[in-house]
């Protein structure tokens, strides 16, 4: 069964909220530990890519992001970290704008 979409929206969206919040350096901490996960998801699902397909990724597990996010960051919310990263990746995807997925174009 594939993820659901919004439930990934808003998970990823609390995560960036969580961020948000952070003092200074922890804020710090947490966005390189972010952006490490960000590069990865670069990584694996390149630029051309949807909603889905990245729900389906988060769906699958994200036990890879939180390793690197401990790995780039000491004493992170992790979990913040990776949700955040999804939420800032999720904007590149093909079929998002405006915070939500777009109906596919209708040429007929």
């Amino acid at each position: 069964m594939a993820y659901s979409v919004d439930s990934a929206l808003l998970e990823w969206a609390e995560g960036e909220r969580r961020m948000d919040e952070l003092d200074e350096p922890a804020r710090l901490t947490h966005e390189h530990a972010s952006a490490a996960v960000l590069a990865e998801l670069r990584r694996r699902l390149g630029s051309a890519f949807t909603i889905d397909e990245l729900a389906s990724a988060y769906g699958e597990g994200v036990d890879w992001a939180t390793a690197l996010s401990w790995t780039s960051g000491a004493r992170v919310d992790s979990a913040a970290a990776v949700d955040a990263a999804f939420a800032r990746y999720a904007r590149e995807a093909s079929d998002f704008g405006g915070g939500r997925r777009r109906e596919p174009f209708d040429l007929g």
